[in-house]
């Protein structure tokens, strides 16, 4: 794996590359930074542009264009996250130079029709309608309304009703246009292919070279706030979050203490303690959400109407004794022991190892963190651990959405 320096047009792109000949297979994937959700001006505009980035071209309708692709089984579609904007493309090394061209006409002349534009919202809209209800998805919102107030996060990704139905072609041309630009991208490429056979140089022709945005920063809530939905479900929906502050050189400490808490299902600390000990939960679960633009602790679980109070009393306390305590020797033996021999697991593909060098990259930091936090928790001495998990002390501000039947 290597980070090389592509010139396409004027602008210096990251490519993120590793050569592998096992299979003959190529992966190509387009990351546009501070381009995705976080950066909408309409709410759901980012996940409609990358739906219409799957309806073919002007020049080809998207039957035509998914069957071209189809019959040479060349999997080539965009996605929106929260604060970047991905295209790829993933064919086998002999059809991958037509992939290409398709993908250089889909950026060049997207299908900018008012009738695909319809059919989407309309498809949008029935999503948001089956959302309403589904308990655990609005449980899951709720938190959010309270963990990220005030900020895009607060809103559901894929829009509301009101903001779908006011989306314009217009619309949807603009934030293509303004957010996939080269002074926001870096390429992703792997597999059976040399640097030298892609043609990045047709980039400068359908992209704009554009400026370089910066990300804003989301404020995490530590205000504990309670937020309670009634509805007629037959179990309470628990979704739980707090800040998390710490020193990113302490990541691999994190990674750790989640474990131990509560990402690593049985033997965890809120397992053993909900579920195990006392049968309030089938599972109960929570891990770190790490992102440039905020960090956060976020959990959930489901248990019966009548036991919401105990299973919430049982979280607080269980974090705080987690915060207050540390964690045994035992517990970080076991952590290690899992953490280091599923190492192979997480790399034993190309499209593996590439998506942990685009997190690292895109993190900002060098290729090989993953291989050197392994070291680095391998080395990891207990007090050394407790000591960092002492510092945790938002994990006590928890705010909590609970979603429950007030009637049983």
């Amino acid at each position: 794996m290597e980070r090389l320096n592509l010139k396409i047009g004027a602008t210096d792109v990251a490519l993120i590359y590793e050569h592998n000949s096992e299979l003959p297979l190529v992966g190509l994937k387009l990351v546009f930074k501070v381009a995705g959700i976080c950066n909408e001006k309409k709410y759901g505009v980012a996940k409609l542009a990358a739906e219409l980035l799957s309806e073919g071209s002007k020049k080809l309708s998207s039957n035509e264009f998914n069957k071209a692709l189809d019959m040479r089984a060349i999997m080539l579609g965009a996605s929106a996250g929260f604060e970047t904007f991905e295209i790829s493309l993933e064919s086998l090394s002999e059809h991958f130079e037509f992939g290409f061209n398709m993908l250089l006409e889909l950026l060049s002349s997207p299908n900018y029709d008012k009738n695909i534009l319809k059919k989407l919202k309309t498809q949008a809209l029935g999503v948001i309608a089956s959302n309403s209800t589904d308990y655990d998805y609005q449980a899951s919102n709720a938190l959010k309304e309270i963990l990220y107030p005030n900020s895009r996060l607060a809103i559901p990704s894929i829009g509301t009703p009101k903001s779908i139905e006011k989306i314009t072609i217009d619309d949807i041309k603009e934030f293509i246009d303004s957010n996939l630009n080269l002074e926001n991208m870096f390429i992703v490429l792997g597999g059976d292919i040399g640097v030298d056979e892609v043609k990045f140089d047709k980039f400068a022709k359908v992209l704009n070279s554009g400026m370089k945005r910066n990300l804003s920063q989301i404020q995490v809530s530590s205000d504990g706030n309670l937020k309670i939905i009634d509805k007629p479900s037959e179990q309470a929906y628990i979704y739980f979050g707090s800040p998390i502050k710490f020193d990113l050189r302490d990541k691999f400490k994190l990674n750790v203490a989640m474990f131990i808490l509560g990402s690593s299902g049985f033997g965890s600390r809120l397992m053993e303690e909900i579920r195990v000990k006392r049968g309030l939960a089938y599972s109960v679960y929570c891990s770190a959400n790490l992102n440039l633009s905020y960090n956060s602790m976020s959990g959930y679980l489901q248990t019966k109407n009548e036991s919401k109070d105990e299973a919430i009393m049982i979280i607080k306390d269980e974090i705080a004794k987690f915060i207050q305590d540390g964690a045994t020797k035992e517990e970080l033996e076991a952590a290690k022991n899992f953490l280091l021999g599923s190492e192979p697991l997480t790399k034993e593909t190309l499209f593996k190892r590439l998506a942990i060098a685009q997190k690292e990259h895109y993190q900002g930091y060098e290729l090989g963190e993953f291989d050197i936090n392994l070291g680095r928790i391998k080395a990891l001495e207990l007090d050394e651990l407790n000591k960092f998990i002492f510092s945790l002390k938002d994990f006590n501000n928890l705010s909590i959405a609970c979603l429950y039947n007030e009637q049983k």
